[in-house]
């Protein structure tokens, strides 16, 4: 884990054939003085080692064929389409895949040692944090899980179609997790709108909130899926704070950056009453020309999802700090 960041404003192998490998001490050193050859079992103690010798030096040989074999075959490396895959997001999961939030969870629980950090991205003009006027941080009732409701003077709630975001939190170095940290995560409205900045929404603080990481460094959000306006891939902002009472006080930033969602998930849930404007903009953009996630794809950003429009999706990301 890095130092918080100061606040800031925004090889092809041929195979031939096996080798022959001579296992008997050759016919005509045994013979007698006269020329007649010696019957192989009455020529005694030094045949029989040298036999034994050469019948291990072959299995020796061909032991070391298998193995080199069975390394090769261990130690293949993906095909260029499992990268290329990884790296756009799209056969991975489909947004109808079912596994269950638990288990998702409790995979991340798990130790992973070293990991990748996730890229530092810009907290964008709308981040609430005090950097760029509003600060949404110093409300009493900020430190929350479930984010679709506004609070305080308002309690409008935030239509949408039902999502989920886990972020599992680990040091990028051991991949432990930072038990104690706290997220501070905030999104758009169905229709592509800031609370307490965009028009409309001005007295609004909707999809936004604070909470602290379990013990397995997990935070879960109940929000609903943003929408895809002009100009950007549909995404969620995070800011990782060394614990809850830094992140309300407008402490240093350990982790700024950004979730990019599945173009699957997206595609269905903007087939729904209320995306409509989501269509159109998501197809004239895409995550390589995103300006944000278009410099790798968002490869160590795009979230694993679980579940459908019904019932609601799962968005689930680790995230190395």
């Amino acid at each position: 884990m890095h130092s918080p960041e100061p606040r800031k404003h925004s090889e092809h192998s041929e195979q031939g054939d096996s080798p022959e490998v001579e296992t008997t001490v050759p016919v005509g050193e045994w013979r007698e003085s006269d020329g007649t050859e010696i019957d192989e079992e009455d020529r005694g103690l030094v045949y029989d080692i040298r036999t034994l010798v050469n019948r291990r030096r072959a299995l020796g040989l061909f032991g070391g064929i298998a193995a080199t074999t069975l390394l090769a075959a261990c130690s293949s490396t993906p095909s260029s389409a499992s990268v290329a895959n990884s790296a756009t997001g799209t056969a991975s999961a489909t947004a109808t895949s079912t596994p269950s939030a638990s288990a998702a969870a409790s995979a991340t629980a798990e130790a992973s040692g070293p990991l990748t950090e996730v890229p530092d991205e810009t907290a964008g003009p709308y981040p609430g944090d005090g950097s760029n006027g509003a600060n949404v941080l110093d409300d009493s009732g900020v430190v929350r899980s479930d984010i679709r409701s506004s609070f305080g003077s308002s309690t409008t709630t935030a239509a949408g179609v039902p999502l989920s975001i886990q972020l599992t939190v680990r040091d990028a170095a051991t991949g432990n997790a930072l038990t104690g940290a706290a997220v501070y995560l905030w999104h758009c409205n169905r229709d592509g709108n800031y609370s307490l900045y965009s028009q409309g929404v001005t007295n609004e603080n909707y999809l936004r909130g604070v909470q602290e990481v379990d013990s397995s460094g997990t935070v879960t959000f109940t929000s609903i899926f943003p929408a895809c306006y002009s100009g950007r891939w549909p995404h969620i902002h995070f800011e990782v704070y060394s614990d809850v009472a830094t992140a309300i006080a407008s402490g240093p930033i350990a982790k700024t950056s950004q979730i990019a969602l599945p173009k699957e998930a997206c595609d269905l849930v903007y087939a729904t009453a209320g995306y409509e404007k989501s269509v159109s903009n998501l197809a004239s953009t895409s995550l390589a020309r995103d300006n944000v996630f278009g410099n790798d794809g968002g490869i160590y950003q795009i979230a694993s999802m679980s579940g459908s429009v019904a019932a609601g999706h799962t968005a689930a990301l680790t995230v190395g700090v």
